[in-house]
């Protein structure tokens, strides 16, 4: 059982940091993404607006929030709600969270990410 939990672990580092070599090459990034850039990646995408100048820091959590509610919908955590008036997805939340400690939620984030990249990568 500890070799499977430690090969899952090993998989997924490797699948994170292969990620994020992606994104950097795809964005031309200086460096590697962290969590919160690929989120905000992620956001935008499903915001389907890019912005020509910056993102102001309030709008930037916004579209974080977007990211972590459209990662939690892949499990049932969340539901699309639909879009307010001025364009921005909404989401209702249908179940508690139920991972707790920050290690395990990132790692629960990095872990759906993959997933959301590689859906999107596969309809292209």
């Amino acid at each position: 059982m500890q070799s499977t939990l430690l090969e899952k672990n090993l998989q997924l580092d490797f699948d994170w940091l292969q990620l994020r070599h992606k994104l950097k090459d795809s964005f031309v990034l200086e460096k590697l993404p962290d969590l919160n850039a690929v989120l905000l990646f992620i956001g935008i995408q499903e915001l389907g607006k890019w912005k020509s100048n910056r993102f102001k820091k309030e709008e930037k959590q916004d579209l974080m929030h977007i990211a972590v509610c459209t990662l939690m919908t892949l499990d049932g955590y969340y539901r699309w709600d639909g879009l307010d008036t001025d364009g921005w997805p909404h989401y209702a939340q249908v179940r508690a969270f139920d991972i707790k400690g920050e290690g395990a939620q990132d790692q629960y984030l990095r872990m759906k990410s993959i997933e959301y990249f590689n859906d999107q990568w596969s309809k292209t």
